[in-house]
């Protein structure tokens, strides 16, 4: 979600959704967007283009699983949607239980890791049925767990109203009291986010190419940092060029590094150093279809794009976003 120095974007988002049900508030205006319809592609057979997610369904955060199953969840109720990108044909999995789900990724065993924004949760889902596997209360009070990458040993979540990480380990068994998440502070040269929650700090997160740390983007101070996943030290990633400000979602695929800015209605790509301390600008992808896009997976030879709509009136239950999918 967004991430700005003055306390606007996401954080009022959030607020005066779960105040009014997700009320329209007011943003940078989008570009002008021709919808395609669910299905469009370019020839006879291709896969579509552009899915459509449910009216009154806002989605924030991907996963797509290697037989090219896209997962994303509703800020709106946390109701979690399945669609098949070949034939964009979806179901939601989860009906909403009232808090958000924000980002999400699979494990290893195939589960689902969801970030449950301002309730402070983690929720374990089961991708075929939707059934809510295991709770846990990462942090209370101002909080809002963001984002989440599988590495590192385990799973790790952001906090953008909190200077630290959670650690989920990796197992099979994330139900018992060893499952508990646990909390790594950031320090290094990691800038302190002011305490309340009426600043954005930490948001998209992602393993370096080698696998040895963790790569988090604050857009608000418009900076990468790699963090040690033992000390939760943080370095500034060099960048060579481009921008993360607006940064949300991170993907890293190979040695390249998507970053995808949200009200700066644009991904940024840049080819990473292995351990993650320096980035190459390459290039900027835009397209007509970004609506406020926050993050994105890598499938096949496409990237597939989330659009939060965060200025959209999603207090009218027929209000509704896409996915687009963009060559890599």
């Amino acid at each position: 979600m967004t991430g700005r120095t003055e306390p606007l974007g996401r954080r009022r988002f959030i607020g005066a959704a779960a105040a009014l049900g997700g009320a329209a508030l007011a943003g940078p205006p989008a570009p002008a967007a021709a919808a395609r319809p669910l299905g469009a592609a370019a020839s006879a057979g291709a896969r579509p283009d552009t899915l459509a997610t449910p009216p009154g369904f806002q989605p924030e955060g991907i996963a797509v699983s290697a037989r090219g199953l896209a997962y994303t969840g509703s800020l709106i109720d946390g109701s979690l949607y399945r669609a098949d990108l070949a034939t964009g044909a979806g179901r939601i999995i989860t009906e909403g239980r009232g808090p958000a789900s924000v980002g999400l990724k699979l494990d290893t065993y195939g589960r689902l890791l969801v970030a449950g924004g301002g309730s402070g949760e983690i929720r374990v889902v089961h991708p075929g049925d939707g059934r809510v596997l295991a709770t846990h209360r990462a942090a209370t009070g101002a909080t809002f767990v963001n984002d989440v990458v599988v590495g590192c040993g385990g799973a790790w979540f952001t906090d953008s109203f909190k200077d630290v990480l959670y650690f989920l380990p990796a197992g099979r068994e994330l139900t018992g009291p060893g499952a508990a998440p646990r909390t790594l502070a950031l320090g290094g040269e990691w800038v302190p986010v002011p305490p309340g929650g009426a600043h954005w700090g930490a948001n998209g997160i992602e393993r370096t190419p080698d696998g040895r740390a963790l790569l988090v983007v604050y857009g608000a101070v418009q900076s990468l940092f790699r963090v040690d996943p033992r000390t939760g030290s943080a370095t500034r990633t060099v960048l060579d060029g481009g921008s993360v400000a607006d940064g949300d979602g991170l993907v890293v695929h190979g040695r390249t590094l998507y970053v995808v800015r949200n009200w700066s209605y644009a991904v940024d790509v840049f080819t990473l150093s292995g351990d993650g301390r320096r980035a190459r600008f390459v290039r900027r992808i835009t397209d007509p279809r970004f609506d406020e896009p926050t993050t994105a997976a890598v499938h096949g030879n496409r990237l597939y794009v989330v659009n939060a709509r965060f200025d959209a009136d999603w207090s009218d239950p027929a209000t509704a976003s896409t996915i687009v999918s963009c060559p890599l």
